[in-house]
């Protein structure tokens, strides 16, 4: 069975060989638990932000930058695929593990979830789980993880605290930017997961989405980051068979889409539960159906929003 633990551990190991080319900084903590700065105390790079989301993907999706313009604006845009889209974006990728600690708090996302079944019902609805001595999380936090963290997170892997590593960055830096957009293909799958399509019939995937401008601070960063996939970020999958469901799946489909996510957030006081959740979505997903042929497009893309969020000033 393929192991997106042992995957993933061969793109930390690189990036452990290419720290100063790539910006980051790595530390092996008392515990023999390795964490992996990629933009707390230093400046990342593209290229890091690159190995971090092919590295939340169980090394299961293959990633690039390309530069390409928005209403005649340069800007740069992630593009990914993935030919198993369900164990690396529902089973790896998935930010699907809140990890509190004492006063530390992140969201976990990557391989790790898989040995520690983080959430069980995901592993159930794909059918899968990993067996590895090694668990590698991917943390979003402006803070970096000590002992107790690490050690918390081994002991849920049921692994030793040494074969533990750790990648962290926070929203508001260039590898915070790329990643999240990096997940544009998860958002669509789990979208149509959400709404009752089996993600086991989604054959191959691939996404495009811009890469939000470095912001003043995480919670603005959030917002232009969430506006990259919802207004602008484009999905094309292959599935075994079609569902009319799948026209629910686009961003525009929900009661608060129209406005920079920020302004969304603000006006539910900051509180998640307040905003539909159909909104967290991509701008625009391309079906085609191997049974029939047929090739169907559902959602748009919405590039006043999006130019709106990146707070972009033009003469």
């Amino acid at each position: 069975m393929l192991s997106v633990n042992e995957m993933a551990l061969d793109i930390v190991e690189d990036m452990l060989d290419l720290e100063e080319e790539l910006r980051i900084e790595s530390k092996k903590l008392e515990n023999g638990s390795v964490v992996i700065d990629c933009g707390v105390n230093v400046p990342g790079s593209y290229n890091a932000g690159v190995m971090y989301t092919e590295i939340c993907m169980g090394g299961l999706g293959r990633v690039d930058i390309v530069v390409d313009c928005v209403d005649g604006i340069p800007l740069s845009f992630i593009t990914q695929y993935t030919d198993h889209p369900a164990i690396a974006c529902l089973g790896s990728q998935k930010a699907g593990w809140a990890i509190s600690v004492d006063k530390y708090f992140a969201m976990g996302s990557g391989p790790a979830r898989a040995l520690a079944l983080k959430p069980k019902k995901t592993y159930e609805q794909i059918d899968y789980e990993d067996d590895s001595e090694y668990a590698i999380i991917a943390l979003e936090s402006s803070k970096l993880p000590d002992e107790k963290v690490m050690e918390h997170i081994a002991q849920e892997c049921d692994v030793d605290s040494d074969s533990v590593y750790a990648v962290v960055a926070p929203t508001a830096s260039i590898v915070g930017s790329v990643q999240i957009s990096g997940r544009i293909v998860e958002t669509a799958i789990y979208k149509m997961a959400e709404i009752g399509y089996d993600p086991k019939k989604i054959l191959y995937a691939s996404g495009r989405c811009p890469i939000a401008p470095i912001l003043e601070n995480d919670l603005k960063a959030m917002g232009a980051t969430n506006d990259s996939m919802m207004y602008y970020g484009s999905v094309f999958l292959t599935v075994t068979e079609y569902d009319d469901i799948l026209k629910n799946v686009p961003s525009n489909t929900s009661r608060d889409y129209g406005k920079p996510f920020y302004e969304i957030f603000k006006a539910a006081n900051y509180d998640f539960y307040k905003i539909d959740p159909h909104l967290f979505a991509p701008a625009q997903i391309v079906v085609n159906d191997k049974s029939t042929g047929k090739t169907y497009v559902h959602g748009r893309l919405n590039k006043e929003v999006l130019l709106k969020s990146y707070q972009i000033l033009t003469e």
